[in-house]
């Protein structure tokens, strides 16, 4: 249990840590001894998953609220944590409007790319140079099947998290030779309160079903270090082999919009 606090610890900060695959994350690093910086704009919700944190697992844990695709987010994760020593750094933080592509106001649509692209790279960009100083570390960044192809009703949500996979392969290779791991952690559906309000067409059987953040969460910890990107769980790797080897790239369009169509309107 103490073999990843042992190579990057002993603080850890996760980004978009309130719910979902982010408490879980935080939840299985307080349990190998990682103390955490958790970072979210909901107070509330930061404040429980800390205190019983805590309680459990006997951490120090900080929370602090932060609007992460605001242009003054990296100042306040520096704020939270330059006087600890962080090893690991996790952004789970997205941001999704659903819907057809010209219903959206365009101003979502620049939420969604400053939350999911200019967040991770300023972040990254910030928590990367520390880690290098350091000598390692470690930097998750999720992203979403989404982004192996455009998809309708998320087309910019799914370009955005192209945009993550894409980043964190470079940075794996670029940060490695200098000791630091990265990985693009692609999750495909996940049962989090926001995926599940979202719809009330939620797939329970076949490809399509979603998985549950803490086997989400346990693989991404176990793949970092090892392999640049990795799709989570064997039925979404499947379905990954199925869109980016075996159909032409318009099947593959059709296929996932068509989904997409059926479960949000």
């Amino acid at each position: 249990m103490t073999e990843l606090v042992d190579r990057y610890g002993p603080w850890a900060v996760v980004a978009g840590a309130s719910e979902g695959i982010g408490a879980s994350f935080s939840a299985k690093l307080a349990a190998r001894g990682f103390n955490l910086v958790l970072v979210a704009r909901r107070s509330g919700p930061l404040e429980e998953l800390a205190s019983s944190l805590r309680h459990a697992h006997g951490v120090e844990v900080r929370i602090r609220s932060i609007d992460l695709g605001s242009p003054g987010a990296v100042s306040a994760l520096r704020e939270a944590s330059e006087d600890v020593d962080v090893g690991l750094f996790i952004y789970n933080a997205a941001y999704s409007p659903i819907g057809a592509f010209l219903d959206i106001e365009v101003e979502a649509h620049e939420k969604a790319v400053a939350v999911n692209v200019l967040g991770p790279l300023r972040a990254s960009h910030y928590f990367g140079r520390r880690l290098v100083a350091r000598g390692k570390g470690g930097i998750i960044l999720m992203s979403s099947m989404s982004g192996f192809q455009g998809t309708a009703m998320v087309a910019n949500y799914a370009a955005t998290k192209a945009y993550d996979t894409i980043l964190a392969e470079g940075l794996w290779y670029e940060l490695g030779q200098r000791g630091v791991d990265v990985l693009a952690c692609i999750a495909g559906a996940t049962s989090t309160p926001s995926y599940e309000s979202s719809t009330d067409r939620i797939p329970r059987s076949g490809l399509a079903r979603p998985m549950e953040p803490d086997d989400v969460t346990e693989q991404a910890l176990r793949d970092l270090g090892a392999r640049p990107a990795a799709v989570s769980g064997p039925r979404n790797r499947l379905a990954s082999i199925l869109l980016r080897r075996l159909l032409r790239r318009e099947a593959a369009i059709r296929m996932v919009s068509e989904e997409t169509e059926h479960m949000y309107r």
